[in-house]
């Protein structure tokens, strides 16, 4: 076969021609697709807790990422102005550029109207709360065929009808509908989770939070904030019954997470 006489026709060079240039566009759309999506490349959001705005935005920007303030809530033992909680959590990983929503302390209490739950689901009566700068205490299952539905609302054990006012971080427990053959849960992994997260991620799994050991290292409010779950009962991916307790002990040093974990 004459390979030279293959290469000099020209239908061949045509058809090698537009192969070549289709490879290289290609190649060159992948090489603008990973730069302009930052392609496996992310990064992970800083802990913007206790920060106030001016050093969440320094820390923001140091870190490739963009703070924005999305609410505020009064916390009594919490100083004004800091940065309460974030979206997503410290150590989530995120591409660069990403929105961070920040809710800070305020000086004092807004007085809203408490909404209406009923009939609502766990998660979305738990999301309706916080928009509304309220706070999920406790999970009081009882006997219902609607498992995780809300019943009813209440306020230190009393029932809170839709539209009372009631100030901004008030918590709310709800009572929700435990069906006797969709009963059970697992036990989510804690360990390495900030407070607040783990508190958010127990409620999630259809669990309460039960007694909270926090060690030598956590003397303030704030600093309980920042601390992290080093051990909890019962242990990760154990099946327990709905509204079951999460034991959780907490510290700010991390020489005690242990060996296989690490601060998320």
């Amino acid at each position: 076969m004459d390979i030279k006489k293959i290469f000099s026709n020209w239908i061949v060079r045509n058809v090698l021609l537009a192969i070549v240039l289709v490879a290289g566009l290609v190649l060159l759309a992948n090489v603008l697709l990973a730069v302009i999506t930052q392609h496996n490349k992310e990064i992970a959001v800083p802990d913007f807790t206790n920060m106030t705005w001016n050093e969440a935005r320094k820390a923001a920007s140091d870190a490739g990422v963009r703070v924005i303030l999305a609410d505020s809530v009064y916390v009594r033992r919490l100083r004004p102005g800091v940065v309460y909680l974030q979206t997503p959590n410290a150590g989530d990983h995120v591409k660069r550029g990403r929105r961070i929503r920040l809710t800070t302390n305020t000086t004092v209490p807004k007085e809203i109207a408490m909404p209406s739950l009923v009939g609502f689901s766990m998660r979305q009566a738990k999301a309706e709360l916080t928009r509304n700068g309220l706070v999920l205490g406790r999970l009081i299952y009882t006997r219902d065929i609607a498992t995780n539905n809300v019943l009813r609302q209440q306020r230190g054990g009393v029932d809170i009808k839709a539209g009372t006012p009631v100030a901004s971080g008030t918590t709310i427990n709800l009572v929700v509908g435990l069906s006797p053959n969709d009963n059970m849960t697992y036990v989510p992994k804690l360990i390495g989770k900030q407070y607040l997260p783990a508190v958010d991620q127990t409620l999630e799994s259809s669990l309460n939070v039960g007694n909270l050991h926090f060690d030598e290292t956590v003397k303030t409010y704030a600093d309980s904030v920042s601390a992290f779950v080093y051990q909890q009962r019962p242990s990760a991916s154990e099946k327990v019954r709905m509204g079951s307790e999460v034991t959780m002990s907490l510290t700010t040093n991390p020489d005690k997470l242990p060996a296989q974990g690490g601060k998320k």
